[in-house]
């Protein structure tokens, strides 16, 4: 018999993502296996730490966690940075992190305690064989990133940070990078700060996505027809999958109570699979999505789960018949004629 894997955490394929557009930037080569993520929704834990490994034996330099998060944008980092846009509050930022995290590293727990005046937050159950300093490096580094540039008006002010591995030659870097105090060899990774930090302000977007998708939600209960209470909770664990990219029909049986065989025998009642509920309900949301013209292509591809655009632009125009440029260029005439 095979040896079990001792941890079967994934990450979001975002980073591989993020890995891509690195390694582009740097010039470096495209290994099959990166190219290979690029088409997955998410991949095991231990290859994103082979993927890294590649990377850093092209470009062995210090802090390379560092410089690699300093290419993230909202789309690496999923639904996570969306959802963090209708914070008002670091404090709410961070809860909100420790709620989502796992959209990001599953496998991971978010271990968040208050000791005297200061918060800290860092990983738990990961293996120390599993993790490397470069690996540990990224997450603390995405985390700040996603608080200091996609939220924040003005600096986080961070007290210190822990790594688990031995100190590099240059700390220095390190600390300019999180403009604190970093400490080596600790128990945990985590990053430390005043809880006065918490209640600083953070930049709110106009339409965020919390508030979007409560409109989608209900615009979504009136459109589509439900013959039956199962119908409904079933749209609604559908329709909170795939704000998580969890929609996998095995995933939302088992949120219903109901085994994937009892599931498809249901819809088949009704005519219908569990695949073109899926299209379904994406096309309902692709159209109210459309409708907010803070929302680019791009992301609308991705709150409805899809890895590429392309992908959504070719599923748009089978349900329409036309592109989503199209139909977004349309709507203010059809609005106009329904008045």
């Amino acid at each position: 018999m095979p040896a079990l894997n001792p941890y079967s955490g994934s990450v979001y394929a975002g980073l591989g993502q993020l890995l891509y557009a690195y390694s582009q930037a740097k010039g470096l080569l495209i290994s099959e296996a990166l190219q290979r993520v690029q088409s997955l929704e998410r991949f095991d834990y231990a290859l994103w730490c082979e993927l890294l490994s590649e990377i850093q034996q092209q470009r062995p330099i210090a802090a390379l966690g560092l410089e690699i998060a300093e290419y993230v944008q909202p789309k690496h980092l999923g639904i996570l940075a969306y959802i963090a846009l209708s914070c008002n509050t670091l404090a709410e930022a961070l809860q909100r992190y420790s709620d989502f995290h796992r959209l990001i590293y599953d496998g991971s727990t978010l271990v968040v305690h208050t000791e005297q005046h200061y918060l800290a937050i860092g990983w738990s159950e990961v293996p120390f064989s599993l993790t490397t300093q470069l690996s540990n490096e990224i997450a603390m580094a995405l985390m700040l990133q996603l608080l200091k540039h996609f939220m924040q008006r003005e600096e986080i002010h961070l007290h210190e940070v822990h790594f688990t591995h031995a100190a590099p030659k240059n700390v220095r870097l390190y600390e300019r990078y999180f403009g604190c105090q970093v400490r080596f060899s600790q128990s945990t990774a985590q990053i430390i700060l005043a809880t006065h930090e918490l209640a600083k302000p953070l930049r709110q977007g106009d339409d965020t996505l919390q508030h979007l998708l409560l409109q989608q939600a209900e615009a979504l209960l009136q459109q589509l027809p439900h013959s039956t209470q199962l119908d409904q909770r079933l749209q609604q664990a559908i329709l909170s999958g795939l704000q998580k990219n969890h929609y996998h029909i095995a995933l939302i049986a088992q949120q219903l109570g109901l085994s994937v065989r009892q599931l498809q025998r249901h819809l088949q009642q009704q005519g219908s699979s569990y695949q073109q509920r899926i299209q379904q309900l994406r096309h309902v949301l692709a159209e109210q999505y459309l409708t907010n013209p803070q929302l680019s292509l791009k992301e609308i591809a991705f709150l409805l789960s899809y890895s590429e655009q392309s992908a959504f632009q070719r599923a748009f125009k089978q349900w329409t018949g036309i592109t989503p440029q199209q139909w977004r260029h349309n709507m203010p005439q059809a609005h106009k004629s329904d008045d």
